[in-house]
């Protein structure tokens, strides 16, 4: 199919001309990419069976990995799951944010955007253009990450139209997104709520909400075989780039004295600004050192992890090595979404 561009400029009229045009293929049950403030989205009418099975299509995903639907309010979750008093507390405090819960659903969505559970992810972007068009489409929009499956998620709408150019009907342009890592995910219909993947929300946020919250264990380990998924994320290798990713579970000396008789041209080393020096008087070349930023500017982390995955298909790298992140905070995400990109490849040396 022929993929239409729409470029979101500073003409705001032109711009709802453009998400109208996009809800309209909604509404007809086609597939728009569209901006958000984590990750790009890759949209379906959530209502429609047959819309969503498109989205796994274009992806490649696997069945019983859940999609997203992603509202206009937060009033709107009660038309399609059963609310309760931990979603209220969650929506007064962080929606619209990067955040979803996972609820009963409603009979209304259909099991093709569930994976087959009787449970939705429910989310309210806080971006403005995705709840827009929304409001226009009419419909709640099933969503995942506007990738390939597997691949590292889009921040750009060039990393978008690398994957899925001539699969989907449009692609929205927004610019590059603002957080960088997917919402995160907390399943809200037990007595203490349970973190599925960790995001901008952090679990100190929520135990500080909640009293209590549960770690799952995918969020630092391997699902295996035979375990179902409960939300988007969890099983299946996720976020890789082609070069084959070791994580070094080093400090900042350790980490460098472990990569630095590793260069050779075909190998990549995703570090921070202040190991840029260490790492030139080592062998690399400085287009070899892809950096996240500061190294306590974690914000920074987070919004360029998926870019520099992507970096690293793009130069043709073999290898790639990247300190292990450590698990608080925000680090979490990071840590949860780059041992999946690794496929769970850790070195402590």
């Amino acid at each position: 199919m022929d993929t239409i561009i729409a470029v979101l400029t500073a003409d705001e009229e032109e711009n709802e001309r453009i998400l109208e045009r996009a809800a309209q293929i909604i509404k007809r049950g086609g597939l728009v990419a569209f901006p958000t403030e984590t990750v790009y989205g890759l949209g379906a009418s959530a209502l429609d069976a047959d819309a969503s099975s498109k989205i796994y299509a274009a992806k490649g995903r696997p069945s019983d990995n859940p999609l997203i639907i992603h509202l206009a309010s937060a009033a709107d979750a009660s038309n399609y799951a059963y609310v309760n008093q931990a979603f209220e507390s969650l929506a007064e405090k962080f929606m619209p944010g990067p955040v979803t819960a996972i609820l009963k659903k409603r009979d209304n969505i259909p099991i093709t955007v569930t994976g087959g559970l009787d449970s939705v992810a429910v989310r309210v972007p806080e971006s403005t253009v995705a709840r827009r068009l929304i409001e226009l489409a009419g419909v709640p929009i099933a969503a995942p990450s506007a990738n390939l499956s597997g691949k590292p998620s889009p921040t750009s709408a060039r990393h978008v139209t690398e994957d899925l150019s001539g699969r989907v009907d449009m692609i929205i342009d927004g610019g590059d997104t603002n957080i960088g890592l997917e919402s995160t995910i907390i399943k809200l219909d037990e007595d203490a709520p349970t973190l599925l993947r960790p995001g901008k929300v952090t679990l100190e946020q929520l135990t500080e909400l909640y009293g209590e919250v549960r770690l799952d264990k995918a969020v630092t380990q391997k699902l295996y075989k035979g375990e179902r998924p409960l939300a988007p994320g969890m099983k299946y290798r996720h976020y890789a780039p082609k070069a084959s990713l070791t994580l070094v579970d080093a400090d900042d000396d350790t980490f460098i004295s472990f990569v630095s008789d590793k260069a050779d041209g075909s190998t990549a080393v995703i570090a921070c600004d202040e190991d840029t020096d260490a790492l030139l008087c080592a062998g690399y070349e400085e287009k070899d050192i892809l950096s996240l930023g500061k190294r306590e500017d974690i914000i920074s982390h987070a919004a360029s992890l998926f870019a520099l995955l992507r970096t690293c298909d793009e130069r043709g790298y073999i290898r790639a090595y990247a300190r292990l992140p450590e698990k608080e905070g925000l680090s979490l995400a990071l840590y949860n979404r780059i041992i999946k990109a690794a496929g769970y490849d850790i070195i402590k040396p």
